[in-house]
C-alpha cells in the first residue's frame, strides 16, 4: 500500500479546487429532515452528504438510528440535489444494504476499527466494489490498529481508500470530546503520504465553537478534506446536538478557512508552513505534558506540607538528572541541553512547592 501512488485518484476525480467537504447530520431522523439539509448543503462547498442511519451507542436506550429506511431518504436526497451520499457501516448486513442503495462512500467507525474481526467482515463484504471507503481512527490511540484496518481493506482489493481523524478517547478532563493527538495523524501522513486524510472536527470537538479551529489546524497540516456534522436545527438534533453546525455556518466556515495552494513557486513556503505546523502540534503536547507534571508536583507539595518535609530532596534530583541525561543522549539530545531543560523544570517545581508549603491556611 505504501508504494501505491494511485490511491488518491478517486479524490482527484472530484476535480475540486478546495479540500473535499463531507457534511450532513449526525443521524438521519426523518425524510423531511434529510432532504431539507441536503438542499441547504447543495448551496455550500459540500460534495458528499453524510448521515448516520445505524448509530452504535455505548449504552442501550439512546437513539440508535432509523435503520435501513434512512437509505431511501439518502437516495432521494442524491436524486434531488446531485450530491454523493455517505453512511457508516459496522457489519456485513450494513454493507450489503448500502451497496444495494448505491451509497457512494462508506466509512468504518471508531468502535469498529478497534476490532480486526469486524473490519475483516466488512472488507470481505466489500470485495469487488469500487466504492470509496474511509476508516476512522480507533477510539484508543493506536496507529498500528488504524493502519491494520486500512491494510485489511487494501488486501481485499479496495483501492478507493482514505482515513478519518476523529480524535481519541481519554479519561482526563480536557476541552475536547476526544483528544486530537495530532501527532498520530501526522505520523500516519508521513508514512503514507498518498493515503487521503480527513478530519472529523465534530467528534474531536464535541462543541461547535471549537470546530473552526480544528479544521484550520487540519488544513495547516495538509489534510485532504473535512467531515463536518451539519444540521438545519442543531439544538434539536436527536443525537450529538452540541457539536453540529448549520449549513449556513458551514458555508461561512469554509469561506473563512485558509487553504494553501499546492505546487508552483510557493512550494518551499508551503513545505515550510507544513513543517512549522507540525512543530506547533508537538510544542502544544510538550506544554500539556509539563502542565500535567506540575499538577503532580503540587500534590507532592501538599504531601510534604502535611508531613513537614523539606522541599529539596538532593538524592531524588540527582537520580532524575542522571537518568534523563542518559536517556537524552540515547535520543540524540546534547547533555548541555538536557541539563538546562531539566534544571528549568526543577526550578519551576521548587517554586510550585515553595508556594504551597508557605501558603497560609484561610
Amino acid at each position: 500500500m505504501k508504494d501505491d501512488k494511485h490511491i488518491k485518484d478517486w479524490l482527484n476525480a472530484f476535480q475540486l479546487d478546495h479540500p473535499l467537504v463531507i457534511a450532513g447530520p449526525c443521524s438521519a431522523e426523518t425524510e423531511e429532515q434529510v432532504l431539507r439539509i441536503a438542499h441547504q448543503l447543495k448551496e455550500t462547498d459540500t460534495s458528499v452528504m453524510r448521515a448516520g442511519i445505524w448509530k452504535p451507542r455505548t449504552r442501550p436506550g439512546n437513539f440508535e438510528g432509523v435503520g435501513a429506511i434512512g437509505l431511501d431518504w439518502l437516495k432521494k436526497a442524491k436524486e434531488e440535489t446531485g450530491l454523493k451520499i455517505a453512511t457508516e457501516v459496522a457489519n456485513k448486513t450494513h454493507v450489503d444494504l448500502a451497496l444495494k442503495a448505491d451509497v457512494d462512500l462508506l466509512w468504518i467507525g471508531a468502535r469498529s476499527t478497534v476490532s480486526p474481526f469486524i473490519v475483516q467482515e466488512i472488507a470481505d463484504a466489500l470485495k469487488g466494489t469500487d466504492k470509496i471507503v474511509l476508516v476512522k481512527n480507533p477510539v484508543n490511540p493506536d496507529l498500528a490498529l488504524w493502519l491494520g484496518a486500512v491494510e485489511r481493506l487494501y488486501s481485499a482489493g479496495i483501492r478507493n481508500l482514505g482515513v478519518i481523524h476523529r480524535g481519541f478517547s481519554t479519561y482526563e478532563k480536557i476541552k475536547y470530546r476526544n483528544n486530537p493527538e495530532w501527532q498520530i495523524a501526522v505520523d500516519l501522513q508521513n508514512n503514507f503520504p498518498d493515503l487521503p486524510l480527513f478530519v472529523d472536527p465534530s467528534h474531536i470537538a464535541g462543541d461547535r465553537k471549537l470546530v473552526f479551529d480544528i479544521c484550520q489546524t487540519a488544513l495547516d497540516l495538509n489534510y485532504d478534506g473535512l467531515m463536518v456534522e451539519t444540521h438545519h436545527t442543531p439544538d434539536k438534533a436527536w443525537s450529538d446536538a452540541a457539536q453540529q453546525i448549520t449549513p449556513k455556518a458551514l458555508e461561512q466556515m469554509t469561506a473563512d478557512l485558509k487553504i494553501r495552494k499546492k505546487g508552483g513557486e510557493t512550494a518551499f513556503n508551503e513545505k515550510l508552513m507544513a513543517l512549522r505546523s507540525k512543530i506547533d502540534v508537538v510544542d502544544d503536547q510538550i506544554f500539556e505534558a509539563i502542565s500535567k507534571r506540575m499538577k503532580i508536583v503540587d500534590q507532592i507539595g501538599d504531601l510534604k506540607k502535611e508531613n513537614n518535609v523539606a522541599i529539596l530532596q538532593p538524592e531524588r534530583w540527582n537520580a532524575i538528572l542522571k537518568r534523563l541525561t542518559t536517556h537524552g543522549h540515547d535520543i540524540d539530545l546534547s547533555e548541555e541541553f538536557t541539563n538546562r531543560f531539566l534544571k528549568a523544570i526543577h526550578q519551576e517545581s521548587i517554586q510550585h512547592q515553595h508556594h504551597i508549603i508557605n501558603k497560609k491556611q484561610k
